[in-house]
């Protein structure tokens, strides 16, 4: 059966050191931000100590964002899977799996195969969703032995999911703020 093309960004899965699920920490976002966040989007902690969504060159990622919870202008508490981009609100808290070795499953936009298994490639921004709050990241089809934004793991186990185009695999983010350094 052939992998379905649905990427959903990066989703954490486990912990490297078999110790269950990572927690995600609290960050901010700069209200009126515009740009969209989705659920399983890359963020990246600007010079400015708030986070935005990871794009193709950074290598500054802190991790995966997970929801928002804020107080709207109206004074009502919202939570949302996603920040939705000019948002003007106040107590912003941002859901982040910030541990460096938090393992996540996410869609290739290539097709890898075994040999690709502990190389290296870049996430790809696809648009996310703002019915479903979910995002459009994905692996980039370019897998390599050199520094770049995910380490990949292994094949996601599951009965559906097989070495080829579209397979879902699972990562580390690589480039990540809290390592001491990137691996090749």
């Amino acid at each position: 059966m052939a992998n379905v093309n649905a990427a959903f960004g990066l989703m954490p899965v486990r912990h490297l050191s078999g110790n269950g699920y990572s927690r995600a920490n609290v960050y901010t976002i700069t209200s009126g931000l515009a740009e969209n966040i989705f659920t399983g989007d890359v963020v990246i902690v600007t010079s400015d100590g708030v986070i935005t969504p990871h794009t193709a060159t950074e290598v500054n990622n802190i991790g995966v964002f997970g929801g928002v919870s804020y107080t709207a202008t109206d004074g009502s508490y919202v939570y949302s899977q996603y920040w939705p981009t000019g948002t003007v609100a106040t107590n912003i808290k941002a859901y982040v799996y910030d541990d460096p070795y938090t393992v996540f499953k996410a869609q290739s936009a290539g097709a890898p195969a075994q040999t690709n298994i502990m190389n290296c490639c870049d996430i790809v921004a696809g648009a996310g969703s703002t019915t479903t709050g979910q995002s459009g990241f994905e692996l980039s089809g370019t897998m390599a032995a050199s520094t770049a934004t995910a380490k990949i793991l292994s094949l996601y186990e599951t009965p559906d999911n097989a070495f080829g185009t579209n397979a879902i695999m699972e990562v580390l983010i690589n480039e990540h703020l809290l390592k001491d350094s990137a691996g090749i």
